[in-house]
C-alpha cells in the first residue's frame, strides 16, 4: 500500500514542479496515474443488509459502522422525535438491562454508540464478536421505557434553551429555514413546542417505521477474517425482519429572485455571523462536480482562498471565512459561504463577500490557483488511501450516490483534467450573484441601518425564521429619565431604599447543569465585601473575592491577585446591592433603550479601564433583567452575559429566581435555591 501511495504521489509531484515554471500558463494535465483500489468483501443477508468487510491487521482494532440510507424524513409538528428516538437507544434491550449493558461495554474497553437510523461501535479484535452481539441486540431489540425518554427529553429541552441566545446556534437555524423551508426536512427545527408534542409511542413508532434493513450497510473494517465475519453477521442479524421504510420526496427549494439581505436580531451580539447561500443541484456522479470542487478551493475552501485572504488577510475583518459546496441524493444542496466578523465592519464584509463571488465569475483564476487547489485534492486523495476506512467509505459512497463502479479510480484523472474554464464556467453556474440570500444574524441596533445602505433589500426575521417588521432601534430616552432615576425605581421595585439599605449582610445560591455536571454559585456580600465562589458536583472550581484590601481569584490553593484596572473597575460591583454604589458614581449614564427578551429596556452603562458593565432595567417594572460585563485583556475582548427573569420575594426583597448565563458556548439555567438575609459572615468568608 505505501509504495502504491508514494508513485502516485510521485506522478503528481513531477507534473506539478514542471508546472511551475511559467505560472502565467495552465499547465498541461500529466498523465493520471492508475488507482487500483482495493474492494470490501461484500455480501447481502436476505433481509436486504448489504455487508462491507475491509481486512486490516496493522491494528489489533475493528470498527463497525451501520448507517441506514432512508429519504430525509419531515418531522413536522413532532420535530425532535428522530433525536429523542436515536437517544433512547443504547439504554439497555430487551434481554439486558441499561446499567448491564453499558458496564459491559465499559469493561471491554470498547464504544458503542446509536443514533435514530445509525449505530457505531469500536472494539479490540478480541472482542469483536462479543461487542457485534451487543451492538446488534441494542439495535433491533431496544428498549423504549418512559423513564429513560423522560430524561434524554428534558436534556434536548435543556439543550434547546442553552441555543437560544447563541448567535451561531440561531444563524444557522434560520438559514436553513429560509433556504430549503421550514416544512422541509432540511429547513426544519427543533422547539420546546415541538418537543412537547412528543411521546414516547411517537420515538418508539419512529424506530419502528425506519430502522429496516432493506437500505442498510454494516460496514465493518479492521484485523477481522472475512469469512468469521460473515458467520457472526448472519448470526446477530439475520433476525431484522425484511423491511423497508416510506420514501418521500420533497419539492426543490428555490433560490430568491433577486440578491437580498435576510436580518436576525440578535441583540447580545458582539459579532455578526454572515452567510451567504444560493440553492443548487449537484450530485457526485454529475460531470461538474469535479470543477466544482476546484472551483470552491480557490473560492473559499482553503486558507488562501480569494475569500479568505481578502476578509482576513487584507482587511482583517475576521479569523476565518469559507465557503462549503455540498451535494445531495435526495433533495436540492446548496453553496454557501460564512464568517463571523466585527459589528463595526459588517457592512463591508458583506461587500467583499460579494466582490470575491463575482470576481471568480468572471475572472480566470491563475494557472498557480489551478495547480494548488489540483495538488491540494491529490494529496488528500493519497493520504486518505492509508487509512483501510477510506476503502470501506468509498464503496458505501459507490452504493449510496449512484456513482459508477470506476468513480475514484478515475478520481485524480478527473481533478487533473480541470480547466481554468470549466472553473470559471461552473463558477457561474453554482455561485450565484444574483439570486443569493445575504443572512446577518448580529446587533440590529448597531449594524442594521448600515446594511440598509447598501445596495441590497433588507428583510428581517425573528429568530423563528417568521418575517417581521424591522425593530425600532432609535427609542428615544424620555427627558425625564436618568441613570438615578432608573436605579432608584430598581431599588423601590425590589423592595424600597428603607429596606435595602437596612441590610448588613446578604447570602444566596443558584443551582443549575451543565453538559450533565451540577453547577452551583453562591454570593456573600456585605456593604464593602464579595465573594462569589462556583462549584461543580460539589468541589469549588474558581472564587472571586473581593475585601477592604484587595481583590483576587482563587483556583484551588493558588490566590490569583486581579490587574489593577480590573480591581478598580470591580469597585463599582462591590456592596450588597451594586445599585447603591452605582448612585454615586457619577459616570453611570443611560445610552439607550433595547429589548430584552421582547420587553424595553433602559441600557445603564458603567465605564470601565478592563470591565465595561451594562446593566438592563424593564422599562415598565424597574426590575434588573440583564447584565453585561465587556472585558478587555490583552487586545481581547470577552463578553459575559446574565437574564435575570422571575423576581420573587424574600422577607420582603425580591430576587430573579432564575438565572441564564453563557458557559463554554452554552446556556445554563440556574434556579435560586437559598436566600439568607443578614448572614453573620466573617472575615474568612473574604479570604
Amino acid at each position: 500500500m505505501k509504495t502504491k501511495i508514494l508513485s502516485i504521489l510521485l506522478l503528481f509531484c513531477v507534473g506539478f514542479t514542471f508546472a511551475q515554471i511559467d505560472r502565467s500558463k495552465q499547465p498541461a494535465p500529466g498523465p493520471a496515474p492508475t488507482i487500483n483500489l482495493e474492494e470490501p468483501e461484500t455480501f447481502v443477508l436476505e433481509n436486504g443488509l448489504t455487508v462491507m468487510v475491509v481486512e486490516n491487521h496493522k491494528l489489533p482494532r475493528v470498527s463497525v459502522t451501520l448507517t441506514i440510507d432512508n429519504s430525509p424524513v419531515l418531522e413536522g409538528k413532532k420535530a425532535g422525535v428522530s433525536q429523542l428516538a436515536g437517544d433512547i437507544m443504547g439504554s439497555g434491550t430487551t434481554s439486558i438491562g441499561k446499567d448491564e449493558y453499558n458496564e459491559r461495554i465499559d469493561f471491554l474497553g470498547a464504544n458503542i454508540n446509536f443514533g435514530s437510523q445509525s449505530a457505531y461501535a469500536s472494539c479490540l479484535s478480541k472482542y469483536f464478536p462479543e461487542i457485534l452481539s451487543l451492538m446488534a441486540d441494542g439495535a433491533l431489540n431496544p428498549v423504549f421505557s418512559q423513564e429513560e425518554f423522560d430524561k434524554k427529553k428534558k436534556q434536548l429541552e435543556e439543550g434547546i434553551k442553552s441555543s437560544e441566545n447563541d448567535v451561531s446556534s440561531i444563524a444557522s437555524r434560520v438559514t436553513n429555514a429560509l433556504s430549503y423551508g421550514k416544512n422541509h426536512p432540511y429547513g426544519e427545527f427543533i422547539s420546546e413546542e415541538t418537543l412537547n408534542n412528543v411521546s414516547l409511542e411517537d420515538a418508539t413508532n419512529f424506530y419502528n417505521t425506519y430502522f429496516k434493513p432493506e437500505k442498510a450497510y454494516l460496514v465493518i473494517v479492521g484485523d477481522v477474517k472475512p469469512l468469521e465475519v460473515e458467520k457472526l453477521v448472519r448470526d446477530n442479524f439475520s433476525s431484522w425482519k425484511k423491511d423497508s421504510a416510506p420514501g418521500v420526496t420533497y419539492g426543490a427549494p428555490r433560490n430568491v429572485q433577486y440578491t437580498q439581505i435576510d436580518f436576525i436580531d440578535m441583540p447580545n451580539a458582539v459579532q455578526s455571523e454572515i452567510k451567504v447561500r444560493n440553492m443548487i443541484d449537484l450530485k457526485m456522479s454529475d460531470k461538474d462536480y469535479h470543477a466544482a470542487l476546484i472551483a470552491n478551493h480557490i473560492f473559499g475552501g482553503s486558507f488562501n482562498s480569494y475569500l479568505n485572504m481578502n476578509l482576513r488577510e487584507a482587511h482583517g475583518y475576521t479569523y476565518g471565512a469559507r465557503s462549503y459546496l455540498d451535494t445531495d441524493e435526495y433533495n436540492a444542496s446548496n453553496f454557501s459561504a460564512s464568517t463571523s466578523v466585527r459589528n463595526a465592519v459588517t457592512d463591508s464584509a458583506v461587500v467583499e463577500f460579494m466582490k470575491e463571488i463575482k470576481r471568480i465569475r468572471t475572472e480566470p483564476v491563475s494557472a498557480e490557483d489551478l495547480v494548488n487547489a489540483k495538488a491540494k485534492y491529490v494529496g488528500d486523495f493519497v493520504i486518505a488511501l492509508e487509512n483501510p476506512r477510506t476503502i470501506a467509505r468509498y464503496a458505501l459512497n459507490i452504493k449510496t450516490r449512484n456513482l459508477p463502479d470506476d468513480f475514484y479510480v478515475n478520481y485524480l484523472e478527473k481533478i487533473n483534467a480541470v480547466t481554468v474554464e470549466d472553473v470559471q464556467r461552473v463558477a457561474n453556474k453554482y455561485f450565484k450573484a444574483d439570486n443569493a440570500r445575504i443572512v446577518v444574524t448580529g446587533k440590529g441596533s448597531e449594524v442594521a441601518d448600515k446594511l440598509e445602505a447598501l445596495n441590497y433589500p433588507v428583510t428581517y426575521y425573528d429568530k423563528e425564521a417568521n418575517k417581521i417588521e424591522k425593530p425600532n432601534y432609535n427609542v428615544a430616552i424620555p427627558k425625564d429619565v436618568t441613570a438615578e432615576s432608573v436605579l432608584n425605581k430598581y431599588i423601590e421595585a425590589i423592595g424600597g431604599k428603607d429596606k435595602v439599605s437596612a441590610l448588613n449582610s446578604i447570602s444566596f445560591t443558584y443551582e443549575g447543569s451543565f453538559n450533565g455536571a451540577t453547577i452551583k454559585a453562591e454570593e456573600k456580600r456585605t456593604a464593602n465585601k464579595y465573594a462569589q465562589t462556583t462549584y461543580m458536583n460539589g468541589s469549588p472550581m474558581m472564587a472571586v473575592v473581593a475585601n477592604e484590601t484587595e481583590v483576587f481569584m482563587k483556583q484551588g490553593g493558588n490566590k490569583v491577585p486581579l490587574p489593577p484596572a480590573m480591581v478598580n473597575d470591580m469597585k463599582n460591583a462591590v456592596g450588597i446591592f451594586p445599585e447603591l454604589t452605582l448612585l454615586t458614581n457619577d459616570a453611570v449614564k443611560v445610552v439607550g433603550i433595547e429589548k430584552v427578551e421582547g420587553k424595553d429596556a433602559y441600557k445603564v452603562e458603567v465605564p470601565g479601564e478592563a470591565v465595561q458593565a451594562f446593566y438592563f432595567y424593564d422599562t415598565e417594572s424597574g426590575l434588573k433583567v440583564k447584565e453585561l460585563a465587556v472585558i478587555n485583556m490583552g487586545g481581547q475582548t470577552q463578553n459575559q452575559e446574565a437574564l435575570l427573569l422571575d423576581y420573587k420575594d424574600y422577607e420582603g426583597i425580591k430576587f430573579p429566581s432564575v438565572k441564564k448565563a453563557a458557559l463554554g458556548g452554552q446556556t445554563v439555567e440556574s434556579t435560586l435555591t437559598e436566600v439568607i438575609i443578614n448572614p453573620e459572615l466573617t472575615e474568612a468568608d473574604f479570604e
